[in-house]
């Protein structure tokens, strides 16, 4: 187990982009987190300190927190590539998929065991009793009942689900009762993800947030588009070399490298193309070989110059998703049994990891040189690349699932798909957006301020200090 560095960062600077009375608010929570908190600290848990939504929020809400004067602290888990592939498995389970066809049984839950069981000291020596301890997603379960009997108040949060159970998810939730059914409170996302042995009065539905002013989100002038890029050997044009800068999440400035070999298929982004984009990790519930079938499928109806582009992170540099390497390896495969002229509209793209602030920098260029952000997910537990592209105010066509529903007014602020299996309406939609510019901008602009209303790290920051209060009392 390690620690992660975080930098503190000004509550004002996340104010200044609140509507007034939301900035005052904000202020007030401020205040009485230092009270409430005292010399206590807020320890994060979870997997990975890179790669995924659940490590971006806690980079954003960690720091928030600390410019508040609260200790707060970020612990990441260590685990062998075994634990990995059984937390990946538990992952498929609660979203109703069997994932790689493998058990949950006896062995499965025993190596479970063990990793956390070698884990737990090392966060004993750190924790002291009165801590919060915030557990995240399947891979912590096991640290529950060791750092209640260390005198620490413990949160469980489950940052994914399903929206009806099934006999998957029942067995997937089966293997983690008995880790976690001591917590102090459970937190969720939507209250269609709580399974129904949890106490009610210990459930707490937050769902996730984006920081406006990450690397990932932040503004960016079309000529930092376009120049990070290009000297990233992703897009044809020009580059400048004083449009390269970027900030990095600790305030120190950063540049983009130059890269080569980051396409796995249909070369360069043509710099003029109208850009359909999905980017997730290589996932299987992320359905990037059906975004590449039904994009494809529709070539002949589609406007000429509409190419797409699957982006995903380098497959070796996200440690706790084993299964991501094979189905990279599937997309490929399909993209080589394309007609030529159709392998030359699909654009395969693998973003480095070895540099988490460029790699969002990178993302962040990619989102706002898309003209159609999809996220046809079979199985979504929030969605934050949904919200990263509302942020940016692009239109998006996604799946009618988990959190997707509770961000996208289906026609108010992106287009849903009742069933994300149907290639026929997710390619109607496409070309909907893609011929009516007016809709495009009407869409985007409606999910921006969505975003703003609703999924702005302030309001996360408040309901956890609610949260603590209540546990601490």
């Amino acid at each position: 187990m390690r620690e992660v560095e975080i930098e503190p960062i000004p509550l004002e600077r996340l104010a200044r982009l609140l509507p007034g009375p939301r900035a005052e608010r904000l202020a007030v929570f401020e205040g009485r987190a230092r009270e409430l908190l005292g010399e206590r600290t807020v320890w994060n848990i979870n997997a990975t300190s890179k790669g995924g939504g659940v490590a971006e929020m806690l980079q954003a809400l960690l720091a928030y927190g600390r410019g508040a004067g609260v200790d707060t602290r970020w612990l990441v888990l260590d685990g062998d590539h075994d634990f990995f592939t059984i937390t990946k498995r538990l992952h498929n389970f609660l979203h109703g998929s069997p994932g790689d066809g493998g058990e949950l049984g006896a062995w499965e839950r025993n190596h479970f065991a063990r990793v956390l069981a070698y884990n737990l000291p090392m966060a004993e020596q750190v924790v002291r009793p009165g801590d919060i301890v915030l557990l995240h997603d399947p891979q912590t379960a096991g640290l529950v009942e060791g750092l209640k009997a260390r005198g620490a108040h413990v949160a469980w949060r489950c940052h994914i689900g399903r929206d009806t159970p099934d006999a998957l998810s029942a067995i997937g939730w089966q293997f983690l009762r008995g880790f976690i059914e001591s917590a102090d409170a459970f937190i969720f996302s939507r209250r269609e993800y709580v399974p129904d042995w949890v106490p009610a009065d210990r459930v707490v539905l937050i769902p996730p947030s984006i920081d406006p002013f990450s690397a990932k989100n932040i503004d960016l002038p079309p000529e930092q588009v376009f120049s990070a890029l290009a000297h990233s050997d992703l897009l044809d044009g020009y580059v400048r070399a004083e449009d390269l800068g970027f900030t990095r999440r600790d305030g120190s400035p950063g540049a983009v490298r130059p890269h080569r070999g980051l396409v796995h298929g249909g070369g360069k982004i043509p710099r003029d193309a109208r850009l359909v984009m999905q980017v997730s990790r290589w996932d299987r519930l992320k359905d990037m070989p059906g975004v590449l079938q039904g994009f494809t499928d529709r070539l002949d109806v589609l406007p000429p110059d509409a190419h797409l582009a699957l982006v995903g992170p380098e497959t070796a540099g996200v440690s706790d998703d084993p299964e991501g390497a094979a189905v990279l390896d599937e997309c490929v495969s399909l993209w080589e049994r394309l007609p030529q002229e159709a392998r030359e509209r699909v654009h395969l793209v693998s973003l480095p990891m070895d540099d988490v602030d460029e790699n969002a920098h990178l993302v962040n260029a990619l989102q706002r040189r898309a003209t159609v952000v999809v996220q046809k997910s079979l199985v979504e537990g929030f969605g934050l690349t949904v919200t990263e592209a509302m942020w940016k105010a692009r239109p998006v066509v996604a799946s009618a699932i988990g959190g997707i529903q509770d961000q996208i007014e289906d026609g108010v602020h992106g287009l849903l798909l009742d069933d994300p299996h149907d290639l026929d309406a997710y390619g109607a939609a496409l070309e909907r957006i893609l011929g009516d510019d007016a809709l495009a901008a009407k869409l985007g602009d409606a999910a921006r301020e969505r975003v703003l209303d609703r999924y702005l790290g302030d309001r996360h920051l408040i309901q956890y200090v609610e949260l603590f209060a209540t546990m601490i009392s």
